[in-house]
């Protein structure tokens, strides 16, 4: 039961993304993203190549549905989802792979699991940013994007965080 809440939860959350994509665009510094936090939070009992596999799936649909440029988001978002175990591992330790459980604001802390929505969407946003910029952009723009679309996707990341990771003592 917990699962099926997980998937329509991030069914919806896919839903919310692309409204956040076709119609809060405020300025070209900033892109909102909540896509790293979805990918981030998918259970650790499903394998790295499944996750990819979701990943690149997800960002398929924002592409097709929103974004211009057709594999950009799904370029961004594997690398978020081939170094999720890592992330895992370095900040919640490897008990939660043996285990079979996932990561949450309860069980360990704000700081440890801000730290990981940080990483994920710092590692989305250098690739999205490069891929999309091609090298036509100066490099002022393209960290001043960086900064702002880090700020307002990791602040939009932590509101969205209690959708996906339940607690998982109960």
């Amino acid at each position: 039961m917990r699962q099926t809440a997980f998937w329509i939860s991030y069914i919806l959350l896919l839903l919310a993304q692309l409204l956040l994509s076709n119609y809060f665009r405020f300025t070209p510094y900033v892109m909102l993203t909540i896509l790293p936090v979805m990918v981030l939070s998918i259970s650790t009992r499903v394998n790295r190549i499944a996750v990819m596999i979701i990943a690149f799936a997800t960002g398929l649909v924002v592409d097709l549905f929103s974004e211009g440029l057709l594999g950009l988001n799904s370029l961004a978002l594997v690398p978020v989802a081939f170094s999720r175990d890592f992330v895992i591992r370095l900040l919640f330790g490897r008990e939660l792979f043996s285990r079979k459980e996932d990561f949450s604001v309860q069980s360990h802390g704000w700081g440890k699991v801000a730290l990981a929505i940080f990483l994920a969407q710092a590692l989305f946003l250098v690739v999205y940013i490069w891929a999309d910029g091609a090298g036509m952009r100066p490099l002022w723009f393209n960290a001043a994007r960086f900064g702002a679309s880090l700020v307002a996707g990791f602040l939009v990341s932590l509101l969205t965080l209690p959708v996906l990771a339940s607690d998982s003592r109960k």
